[in-house]
């Protein structure tokens, strides 16, 4: 195992600097905090505190009786036509009703196919052309619904990434073999530096290229499905709180590219990383890799990888930044159900790290890094983490299934059925198919898991029993006020 040395290189873009897995503060462009005036003039909340008269919410009528989040319920209900006219009734409306994301969902309800994006999904829905904005001045509409997510959209997300203490920092090394990572790091997050430099898609992929080559390619970006040319002036020009991210699995055959390490493969995966279990299942294997690219700011919430899976994800150009909790952690500003099938996150990446960036970094066991282009961090089975894009890029993520995470992938098929994901529908127990493949491929390694299993179950047992016990015991012995009649011989008490 060899440590990372101080490495310093760009990747395409040429302009990131490495500082312990961190990033300097010109790149991160951490000059200001400020944010800009909105276009249409529109203040917080808190400012209608500040001005005297009338704003622009006495223009409502009745409608004022509602807060600001029930009137934007309300205005989710209408069509294109009837959002289009609401708004030139009165400037209180006309401000919510220049909100993008309900423009983004009418798009998305109708499923348009715009022949050019637009600079914003307004625009794009009503062909409005790119530039135009509204000129009536909103200056007197005071609200945080829609201020709110345009502060979101240009908080500087960089400075996040700085200062990273000591203790939470991810470990980097160069490189890894297979024994040190089933031994030491297989539930540990880590990066390597010098890991896919050999892959040919490293130095030949870049944005402005994959525009050259695959421009009328259609990918997954999320809810649609868009040329990439399309979805490469959307990554040039918009303002989305939570911009698109591209997210397909089925790039390979899209872009007619190999994977693996025959002859002509334009990547494989790394061999530190040891053989992926889920390969025995062939063609019936869930979903398991993606081409990745976005924007700065896109990025993902808080989630855990599916069906139990570790993960690979390899940044091909740009940066990323990841914070990372163990399994069992309590991730502030995320909710999970009790049978974890719903995990609630309301925020988006950046009111996520506003409200409890500086409250997580308290968390014991949280760990966060940059994975700068040309490196590849590993992500464990069941590990809590958020990524977000610091510039554009690309990357290449892969889930697998390490011979000492095979316990954990066999208990999430076997006892959450309704979780499972990725698999065809004509499958009907994932569980029973890897257990027969493992079976006839990995006798030894099957039994070994099935084992431990056991174990744990048998540790859940007892860890119950005792709960209980100490429960019955604490219930039995205990005082407090009790009702009774006394002694004959206690003092009557008058």
């Amino acid at each position: 195992m060899l440590l990372a040395k101080d490495i310093s290189r760009g990747g395409i873009s040429g302009n990131a600097t490495a500082n312990g897995g961190e990033l300097d503060a010109t790149f991160a462009e951490i000059s200001s905090d400020s944010i800009p005036a909105h276009p249409m003039g529109v203040k917080p909340l808190g400012n209608q505190y500040l001005v005297s008269g009338p704003t622009a919410r006495h223009s409502l009528g009745s409608l004022g009786r509602l807060p600001d989040e029930m009137i934007l319920q309300v205005l989710e209900y209408l069509d294109i036509p009837s959002l289009k006219g609401i708004a030139f009734t009165c400037r209180f409306l006309y401000a919510f009703c220049h909100l993008d994301e309900l423009w983004k969902a009418l798009f998305l309800e109708t499923s348009l196919q715009p022949l050019a994006w637009k600079g914003s999904w307004r625009n794009t829905v009503l062909k409005i052309p790119t530039g135009w904005r509204a000129r009536i001045d909103c200056s007197n509409v005071f609200s945080d619904v829609i201020h709110r997510p345009f502060a979101c959209a240009h908080v500087t997300l960089g400075k996040y990434s700085l200062s990273i203490p000591e203790a939470n920092q991810i470990r980097r090394f160069e490189r890894l073999d297979y024994d040190d990572f089933a031994q030491n790091w297989s539930s540990k997050p880590f990066i390597l530096t010098d890991c896919i430099q050999r892959w040919p898609v490293y130095s030949d992929w870049n944005i402005r290229e994959l525009k050259r080559r695959y421009s009328n390619v259609e990918f997954r970006a999320e809810a649609v499905d868009w040329p990439f040319s399309t979805y490469h002036e959307y990554m040039s020009n918009n303002e989305d709180e939570s911009p698109l991210y591209l997210f397909d699995k089925a790039f390979a055959e899209k872009m007619k590219v190999q994977i693996g390490h025959d002859t002509g493969a334009v990547y494989w995966p790394p061999e530190c990383f040891g053989p992926d279990l889920f390969e025995v299942l062939g063609e019936e294997r869930p979903a398991h890799r993606w081409l990745i690219i976005g924007p700065k700011r896109s990025g993902s919430t808080f989630h855990k990888d599916p069906n139990g899976t570790s993960a690979w994800n390899a940044v091909l150009e740009g940066s990323k930044y990841w914070v990372m909790f163990p399994p069992t952690a309590q991730v502030p500003g995320v909710y999970v159900s009790e049978d974890s099938s719903e995990v609630t996150s309301p925020l988006s990446i950046a009111e996520w790290l506003l409200e409890f960036h500086e409250e997580a970094r308290a968390v014991p066991g949280c760990v966060e890094g940059v994975c700068k282009a040309g490196e590849i961090l590993h992500v464990p089975s069941g590990w809590w983490h958020l990524v977000v894009n610091l510039e554009a890029g690309i990357a290449l993520t892969q889930n697998f299934v390490p011979k000492s995470h095979l316990a954990d992938v066999l208990s999430f098929l076997r006892d959450k059925p309704d979780q499972v994901t990725g698999f065809k529908r004509n499958i009907e127990s994932p569980y029973d198919l890897f257990m027969e493949r493992l079976r006839a491929h990995y006798p030894h390694l099957l039994d070994n898991a099935l084992e431990e299993l056991d174990r744990r179950n048998l540790t859940k047992k007892r860890k119950w029993e005792e709960a209980i016990g100490k429960k019955n015991e604490a219930e039995s012995n205990a005082g407090g006020f009790s009702f009774g009649f006394g002694d004959e011989d206690e003092d009557e008490i008058p």
